[in-house]
């Protein structure tokens, strides 16, 4: 089993994002390639104190960049959509 800390790389900021969190307590993180469900679920429980009710993973393939005759390729990435229990939020942008 992988360390918690090395599970989430970071949390994925985006408007459709900003909409799930608030009408169905979602929120998405880039997560490391071969993380499973389970490592996810509880590497965010004990990060974020909260209590997750569901995980969904997807592999998201990389993509072909040009810029005039070179060409490059983004790497591949690991989305996961966790799904919070009642009750329970995650705030990135709260105040100091």
């Amino acid at each position: 089993m992988k360390q918690k800390r090395n599970v989430i790389i970071r949390p994925l900021i985006t408007e459709k994002m900003s909409v799930l969190q608030e009408e169905e307590n979602k929120v998405a993180f880039v997560v490391d390639w071969k993380a499973n469900k389970i490592e996810i679920g509880k590497a965010v429980e004990e990060k974020f104190n909260v209590k997750v009710d569901k995980v969904a993973t997807m592999r998201m393939e990389g993509k072909l960049k040009r810029m005039g005759r070179y060409q490059g390729k983004r790497s591949h990435w690991k989305k996961a959509i966790v799904t919070l229990t009642e009750g329970f939020n995650i705030d990135f942008f709260e105040g100091k």
